[in-house]
């Protein structure tokens, strides 16, 4: 029978005076590392991937962008519907567009979630410096939201277009598939950015949820309601810059003949997101949490 070792003996903290000092000073076994954004990417990728609203938000948005997608070309095909003249990706749109409503969702929460909970004090005494924080989340969201999107829009642009062969669908040309995966992609990504940033502003999550579907939603809506002739070009102003007709230029069908084109939607994202992300840092330098 082995007799039982003795517990080891942790070495004792290093009493040193300093140089000129009768004092000694404390001098810590553990290594002080500099912290680096690194670090707070590490940070909050283990944060964004432990908590349940990530699962929960990505696997309905998966589920809505498959399923819809799936659906709608299942039923396009076996309608016997002529598509001559017409790209197969366009059928994605209806799932990314109800899909991009998860990506809001998880954006305001990745920020906004914190204030509710008071984890925020956690996060910003471990990282005083704010804006890294917020460039860390920004960062690692964009990536989670791009990377998932992709994916989706990938694997239900491949199937519709093997699907509607038949239906006089032709090939999509490589700006097609360009634009239809990559482009929407990084659509949806930034439109969940703008939602993190305001979810920051506002730093509660129910409103901010409210304030991005509104923006989602909402315009559109109300043009479909402006039966006035004097309020045309503030329909047309609204039908234009709505999020899903936006969304419907990367397939070309835009629902007016005029206003953006081509890149045009993502230029526009991109450029009211760093607007919203100067306003978040702002306002995180300024605000106490």
């Amino acid at each position: 029978m082995s007799t039982p070792q003795p517990p080891t003996q942790q070495a004792a903290p290093d009493w040193q005076a300093a140089p000129g000092s009768p004092y000694p000073t404390y001098t810590s076994p553990i290594p002080v590392v500099r912290t680096t954004l690194v670090h707070a990417l590490a940070s909050e990728w283990t944060k964004i991937r432990s908590v349940r609203s990530t699962m929960w938000t990505l696997g309905v948005f998966v589920l809505l962008v498959l399923g819809i997608g799936l659906l709608t070309g299942a039923v396009v095909a076996s309608s016997d519907s002529d598509l001559a003249g017409e790209s197969a990706l366009s059928l994605g749109f209806f799932g990314l567009l109800l899909g991009s409503i998860c990506v809001i969702t998880l954006g305001v929460l990745t920020t906004a979630s914190e204030y509710g909970t008071g984890m925020i004090r956690t996060t910003m005494t471990a990282c005083p410096s704010r804006g890294r924080v917020l460039a860390a989340k920004g960062i690692v969201f964009f990536l989670v939201a791009f990377v998932v999107t992709l994916v989706s829009a990938t694997v239900v642009g491949l199937f519709h277009v093997s699907l509607l062969e038949g239906n006089g669908a032709g090939d999509p040309t490589g700006t097609e598939w360009l634009k239809g995966t990559v482009g929407v992609s990084l659509y949806i990504a930034l439109l969940g950015l703008l939602s993190l940033a305001v979810g920051s502003i506002i730093r509660h999550s129910a409103g901010a949820i409210t304030l991005m579907i509104g923006l989602l939603l909402a315009p559109l809506v109300i043009a479909l309601f402006m039966f006035s002739e004097s309020l045309k070009d503030v329909q047309q102003a609204l039908f234009e810059y709505s999020i899903p007709n936006q969304m419907s230029i990367f397939y070309a069908n835009s629902l007016s003949d005029s206003g953006p084109s081509g890149w045009d939607p993502l230029w526009i994202v991109l450029g009211v997101t760093a607007v919203a992300f100067a306003a978040a840092y702002a306002l995180l330098e300024k605000r106490d949490v």
